[in-house]
């Protein structure tokens, strides 16, 4: 089983986490987020219940291009795109090239666990840490 680790943290967080990452104050561990979101209901946004179980069609069926996913999905083509062209930028979804350019949808994760701080905005200079 293959799993994501998400974090949740305000863009201040994570600014401050950046900078100290680049002036060599702070290296991300092995067990911290790999993938970060700015808030909670963004994250829910993108792995919202459709999207979820667009997760498992595509873990399921396998499709081979875009356009049978859309069919298997009962979405239109734009639509779907656009939703697995987020769902990349979080590394949900890989959208490989095959034949003739056509994209192939793939699930890298069957897990997500999300590590979310309940008292981190009482200190947002602090760069986000797996406690």
């Amino acid at each position: 089983m293959k799993t994501l680790k998400i974090g949740i943290a305000d863009y201040g967080r994570m600014k401050a986490r950046t900078l100290k990452i680049a002036r060599g104050e702070y290296g991300p561990t092995k067990g911290e987020p790999t993938v970060w979101f700015s808030t909670l209901e963004s994250f829910a946004k993108v792995l919202s219940h459709r999207n979820r179980e667009l997760l498992t069609l595509i873990a399921r069926e396998q499709p081979d291009s875009l356009t049978r996913l859309a069919a298997l999905a009962g979405r239109s083509r734009s639509n779907l795109s656009r939703t697995l062209k987020t769902m990349s930028r979080y590394g949900l979804v890989e959208l490989e090239k095959g034949r003739r350019g056509k994209l192939i949808p793939q699930t890298p994760y069957d897990q997500v666990r999300l590590d979310l701080s309940l008292t981190a905005s009482h200190r947002p200079e602090s760069a986000p840490t797996d406690s």
